[in-house]
């Protein structure tokens, strides 16, 4: 017998019964346990081996057969159970699917097979996380879901693919990706923090804040700490935290817009993170005292006019910073990189990788245009807590931002050049 046989054999009988015991496992009758499924998947695996042989209409004559054995058990459960509350037909459709799993660890790849196994027996196993999911999601965040997609799947397959205008660095096609990305990567943030639950600790708050909107965040919390008598140690936290979280953003922008280049800047990124972690983690620790809960997240993240919002900065962004670099030199990049910064970190992070990528900025510079970017975001919130914020918060967050930015300053003059 052949090894492959072999298996393909196993691997269809570990996966059948590692289904099977999921549905054994759970509460309430079903028609297929242990036994049952991992005889379906066994039965997939036989007629697509059967199907290199005979044809195709094998694999299709064992469907309909399952198919047919799959109503006529629910008929039978419908018929003598008349009272049974559950009538769903999960099982019913994870029983098809992990006939078609036998199949495409023949016909397709072992590991398709194993990793549709695995996400079946996930889906079965999460049944009441994502029920519970879906109860917390409340229209607005139904709407924020519908409107990626809308930016996603049907605006960015109609748009150009080819660079267009002055320095030809517009590319239609690009930047609306750049806006999918940051829309979804604050979406899904978002849609975590509504996960965890609207009211969270402090810790998370700040967490959330920073992968939806650090901005957003700073001008809430800021606004919170006027309603306050106390100290507000709170909203000082999570705004630092967010504010942390940006360079993490920056990281994984990085890493999908250039991933050869991640290595070799992450390191002044992770000293200047370390920083601001240290000063993050000694704000925790003050805000102990205060038991109250907090609000991190407003609003809707996926708004269409938002999404054209940056698409718009990020298109100017990449004017900006290709002019400065044909006309001003090094210095004229930085002047973008601190002027765009102020207001998002995102596109100068976005536009400066790319550029890293194309070869139109060196890696040395690229990583100090993105940080430097970064620290002027962090002056720009420091003017909403002083102008939004109570005096006592301010205080705090000058300090705080004071030393992250004194870092990031060291950091910029002193770090050796980067190839």
């Amino acid at each position: 017998m052949e090894t492959v046989l072999l298996e393909q054999l196993a691997v269809s009988l570990g996966l059948g019964l590692l289904v099977g015991f999921q549905r054994e496992w759970s509460p309430g009758k079903k028609e297929a346990g242990i036994r049952t499924f991992a005889l379906i998947t066994l039965f997939g695996t036989l007629t697509a081996r059967l199907s290199l042989e005979f044809g195709g209409w094998m694999i299709a004559a064992g469907l309909l057969s399952l198919g047919a054995i799959t109503l006529t058990a629910r008929y039978q459960r419908i018929t003598y159970s008349p009272n049974a509350r559950d009538f769903g037909v999960t099982t019913e459709v994870a029983a098809l699917v992990m006939y078609g799993v036998g199949a495409v660890l023949v016909i397709e790849s072992m590991s398709l097979g194993v990793i549709i196994g695995g996400i079946v027996t996930v889906l079965l196993q999460w049944k009441s996380t994502l029920h519970n999911l879906v109860r917390r999601i409340g229209e607005q965040d139904i709407r924020a879901i519908i409107q990626l997609i809308l930016i996603w799947l049907i605006i960015l397959p109609v748009l150009p693919n080819r660079s267009l205008g002055p320095y030809q660095v517009l590319n239609p096609h690009e930047i609306w990706l750049m806006v999918v990305l940051i829309v979804g990567l604050s979406l899904g943030g978002y849609i975590a923090y509504k996960f965890f639950g609207a009211k969270t600790g402090t810790l998370l708050a700040g967490i959330f804040g920073g992968l939806v909107s650090s901005t957003a965040t700073t001008v809430t919390f800021s606004k919170h700490s006027r309603a306050r008598s106390g100290p507000c140690s709170t909203c000082s936290t999570v705004i630092m935290i967010a504010s942390t979280i940006v360079f993490v953003r920056v990281v994984i922008e990085i890493g999908i817009v250039a991933p050869d280049v991640l290595p070799t800047v992450i390191a002044p990124i992770a000293a200047l993170v370390a920083v601001m972690v240290l000063i993050a983690v000694w704000l925790l620790a003050q805000s102990r005292r205060e038991t109250e809960t907090v609000t991190a997240v407003e609003g809707n993240p996926a708004e269409l006019k938002t999404a054209v919002i940056f698409g718009l900065l990020y298109a100017v962004v990449l004017l900006g910073v290709a002019a400065a670099k044909a006309h001003l030199g090094n210095k004229g990049l930085y002047i973008v990189s601190a002027i765009s910064g102020l207001t998002d970190a995102d596109a100068i992070t976005l536009s400066t990788a790319k550029m890293i990528n194309a070869g139109r900025v060196t890696v040395d510079t690229g990583w100090r245009m993105i940080m430097l970017g970064t620290l002027c975001n962090i002056v720009f919130k420091g003017g909403i807590v002083a102008v939004v914020g109570s005096p006592r918060l301010f205080r705090r967050i000058a300090a705080a931002f004071g030393i992250a930015l004194l870092a990031g300053a060291l950091i910029l003059l002193f770090w050796p050049p980067v190839a």
